[in-house]
């Protein structure tokens, strides 16, 4: 059976959006060509800091008709970015049930030891350093992209079996 046969309900594996949190022009554009190399075709958002990360994941500001239930396949977050950190990004994920389980990878180029247990011990999925040579650059993209896109099993779609955890005014069933 093709990974794309569409299940009642469930978005195909290439209609399911790529969130990108990148300050850097020249990282976003070896990004957005590596993922236009290995054949990506999902959507792309690529958000310039930590506060519109937020609005996009929570569709308020500018995402505010944005449709918070179609959450993306994965989050890719560079720590340093302006505005709110990519650590409190994740932080923020990790807190609310709409968001406790959609995939985030750190991708950065921080090579400190603390980057790497904050990220983890936040709930990150992955932490991987950005490399600085385009060819294993791209070959890295290639790699996150066929796991998380194509390989891994997302959670269901609207799924709020745990949201009494993590919202005080619902009461659990």
């Amino acid at each position: 059976m093709d990974l794309h046969v569409i299940l009642e309900g469930v978005i195909p594996v290439d209609k399911r959006t790529i969130l990108v949190i990148e300050d850097s022009p020249t990282d976003e554009a070896l990004l957005l060509r590596a993922l236009k190399k290995c054949g990506i075709r999902n959507p792309i958002v690529t958000v310039k800091d930590g506060l519109e990360a937020i609005q996009y994941l929570f569709a308020f500001g500018r995402y505010e008709f944005r449709d918070p239930a179609d959450a993306p396949a994965v989050v890719l977050i560079d720590l340093n970015v302006p505005k709110v950190e990519g650590l409190d990004v994740l932080r923020r994920m990790r807190a609310d049930y709409r968001t406790k389980l959609t995939p985030a990878v750190i991708f950065t180029s921080s090579i400190e030891e603390q980057d790497l247990i904050n990220g983890y011990s936040l709930g990150a999925n992955s932490y991987v350093r950005k490399p600085t040579d385009f060819s294993t650059f791209a070959k890295t993209v290639e790699q996150l992209m066929t796991y998380w896109v194509t390989l891994n099993e997302p959670p269901p779609p609207g799924e709020t079996i745990w949201a009494h955890h993590f919202d005080p005014r619902k009461k659990p069933a």
